[in-house]
């Protein structure tokens, strides 16, 4: 059997080749003038694969982008720029390029031209059917949300790029149960698992599956699982992939939700392509971030990819277009820089058909405070250990303890909450400094704040009781006024009055206070007279833990609790309502 080689197979299409693709003629034109001339193996697939194309008639308008109107403007010396061009003839169309012999609207000089093909504005798709959102009344979607869940329901592909605080979940949770997919899969980071769970509970009683480990089940609507998993089941050998990883791959999901997509923005990574290879199976994808383009143009080339964006057809092309790229030596290979940024506008022109950015500033009245608990899961042997310590050592002492005495002995699993949820906070904080927003972060416990600390160390300051008043002022003016330090970490009594930090734009609450107007103080050293910007709130809780117990008092007694002055008191009926709750 003869063994065909695509570059000797192309070169053989190329001397005979009479069609109408520029980009054949091209080569075969190098053929004949250029020396030695060979074909990449990407050229020579490209001749193989569009050697059989014939001329299209179009006789239609093309919309094209401004920035393309523009350059044809200043070429054919036109009074203004075209927005669409007539189009006679369509000589190729490749995955590349459309090649357009026609003429420019308002001009008779019929020419030939090149426009890449993503210059041709795709139209926006809008839901051709009305939802009934009075079903969701005891939750209902605000008018922006409203907005997204319509565009997420008219795209297949897309991307929900709200800011941080816009409601994008909830927008996301009510279009998957519009669509009628029965089988939805919902990647996110760990710490959001039930808090999705969560949000399809409010909504709604269909079946949801959160993925821990190997468990899996085939009875359910939704499966939550976080990107970890995902890299867990693979084995760098593929044909050694889990039976877990296979089943992910071949589940039949119908439609896949992507939380924080900005996690996948590396297009080398691992965890990109192993999640690449399921959404390629998955017919709806619909990917949510507050961030898509985390600090430059090439973070943005695969969420592009992943919603069938044509930009993405040439990485190539892409790089130099809008990432300023150029290759260059090193030793013996060359290498891409990509790190620039070019032709922003044309980018987000380009995009606009399949992606839906929207800031608070443009939805919200500003400033306002919102306020977002998120829950996880505590799985700590030494959590149950303590906790078991606590309740026998309590119930023994019922009689003979004061309150104080109980709620004291108390701290050292709070401490231990404290320092699980480090990680948590990390993930929140992270997201944050990419967006460049400024945080403050509020705990209970030094050995949190300083572990904090540790890990951002060149970019925080820290205030606690440990310090002097001139140092506390001094990291409170860094914060305020110094654009490296991006992190505030203090104590929630030190740092719950008198300071002002209106440079931040979040604030997180490691840890619950047993005085509930610790939280709404703490919240308030950046939601105060200054502040330019609505101010997130962030409370990590865990799940199945005296945090959650808290927290549901705090929910119910909310506006109508004690409000305790001073450093070592308690609110009482809060305290009392707490242990009852526990022991």
């Amino acid at each position: 059997m003869e063994i065909q080689i695509p570059e000797l197979e192309a070169k053989k299409v190329l001397s005979t080749y009479e069609g109408s693709n520029n980009q054949l003629l091209e080569y075969k034109r190098k053929f004949a003038d250029v020396k030695n001339f060979k074909l990449t193996r990407p050229q020579a697939e490209y001749v193989l694969k569009y050697k059989d194309t014939t001329p299209k008639i179009a006789r239609k308008y093309i919309q094209i982008v401004n920035t393309f109107g523009e350059k044809i403007q200043e070429e054919r010396l036109l009074p203004k720029p075209p927005e669409q061009v007539w189009c006679e003839k369509l000589l190729c169309e490749s995955d590349k390029a459309y090649h357009i012999w026609g003429k420019v609207l308002d001009s008779d000089q019929l020419s030939a031209m090149w426009l890449p093909k993503a210059t041709i504005i795709q139209p926006e798709k809008k839901l051709n059917r009305v939802i009934d959102y009075s079903i969701y009344d005891k939750r209902p979607p605000m008018e922006h949300q409203k907005v997204a869940i319509e565009k997420l329901l008219a795209n297949d592909k897309f991307i929900l790029a709200d800011d941080m605080g816009l409601g994008k979940t909830t927008s996301a949770v009510i279009a998957s149960l519009e669509s009628g997919a029965k089988k939805v899969l919902i990647v996110c980071p760990a710490s959001l698992k039930i808090n999705w769970q969560r949000e399809i509970g409010n909504y709604s009683d269909r079946k949801v599956l959160i993925v821990e480990g190997r468990k899996w089940g085939s009875t359910f609507d939704f499966y939550i699982i976080n990107y970890d998993i995902i890299k867990n089941y693979h084995s760098t050998d593929k044909s050694e992939d889990s039976d877990d990883y296979k089943l992910l791959v071949n589940a039949g999901f119908e439609l896949a939700i992507v939380d924080e997509a900005h996690y996948i923005s590396n297009n080398t990574a691992q965890r990109t392509r192993l999640l690449n290879d399921v959404l390629e199976k998955i017919p709806k994808v619909w990917l949510l971030t507050g961030t898509p383009m985390t600090s430059r143009p090439i973070n943005y080339f695969n969420l592009l990819k992943i919603v069938d964006s044509p930009l993405t057809l040439n990485w190539q092309s892409y790089v130099r277009r809008y990432c300023a790229g150029y290759q260059f030596r090193v030793g013996q290979r060359k290498v891409w820089n990509t790190s620039g940024a070019s032709n922003l506008d044309e980018l987000r022109e380009r995009t606009k058909s399949y992606v839906l950015r929207r800031m608070k500033t443009d939805i919200l009245d500003l400033p306002e405070k919102i306020v977002t608990p998120i829950f996880v899961d505590l799985t700590s042997k030494m959590y149950e250990e303590e906790m078991d310590d606590f309740t026998r050592i309590s119930n023994d002492n019922k009689d003979k303890e004061t309150l104080s005495v109980t709620l004291n002995r108390l701290m050292k699993v709070r401490q231990l909450i404290s320092y699980e949820k480090i990680p948590y906070t990390c993930e929140i904080i992270d997201r944050c400094l990419e967006q460049g927003k400024k945080v403050i972060v509020l705990t209970n416990f030094t050995m949190t704040l300083d572990m904090l600390h540790e890990k951002y160390k060149k970019n925080s300051v820290t205030l606690d009781g440990r310090m002097s008043k001139d140092k506390r002022q001094e990291n409170v003016d860094r914060f305020q006024t110094e654009d490296k330090i991006k992190v505030f970490i203090g104590n929630i009594k030190a740092a719950g009055v008198g300071i002002t930090l209106t440079a931040a734009e979040v604030v997180i609450m490691n840890d619950l206070s047993f005085v509930p107007a610790d939280h709404s103080q703490g919240e308030d050293r950046a939601y105060r007279y200054g502040q330019k910007n609505s101010v997130l709130v962030y409370y990590p809780i865990f799940e199945n833990t005296i945090e959650k117990v808290i927290y549901n008092i705090l929910q119910k007694k909310k506006g109508v609790i004690d409000q305790v002055m001073g450093d070592g008191e308690y609110s009482e009926s809060f305290s009392r309502d707490l242990l009852k709750s526990l022991l």
